[in-house]
């Protein structure tokens, strides 16, 4: 429980942060940013982070891509949620596939609406949309001018 109110914590505070990103300008190029490690939680939040690849052009970010891994640096790709490649537990699998999803509606909503406080978190993929907000902070960081 502590975990997951540190890291809702954080990602309020990365969205505040954002809050102005109209008054803030951003150099052209590609940035990256990498969230903290998320520690499985109570309600059987997978661990691991998630990383930004922001590309800006104009000022704008113009171009977006979000991924997650394991803590051992695996990627959560089609078959997160298997173990061993079968299903053994369906509301973990479900649960696992609907973060994934959320993934690309995220790095989507960033690209068409400009700023990280206009995303909305994807019921069920909290975890990721914490991992997201941090991640693209760091990367803007790096990207302001």
């Amino acid at each position: 429980m502590k975990k997951a109110f540190i890291a809702a914590l954080a990602a309020l505070m990365c969205a505040a942060a954002l809050t102005g990103c109209g008054s803030k300008t951003y150099k052209d190029g590609t940035y990256t940013g990498r969230s903290s490690e998320f520690q499985e939680d109570a309600e059987g939040g997978g661990s691991g982070y998630g990383t930004v690849s922001l590309t800006i052009s104009g000022g704008k970010i113009t171009a977006c891509t979000f991924e997650t891994f394991e803590l051992d640096g695996t990627p959560k790709g089609e078959d997160y949620g298997k173990e061993g490649g079968e299903i053994k537990n369906r509301d973990f699998y479900n649960k696992a596939q609907k973060a994934n999803a959320a993934r690309a509606v995220y790095a989507e909503e960033l690209v068409n609406k400009g700023s990280i406080d206009q995303v909305d978190a994807v019921s069920g993929a909290t975890i990721n949309f914490d991992q997201f907000t941090e991640a693209v902070a760091v990367a803007l960081s790096e990207a302001e001018e």
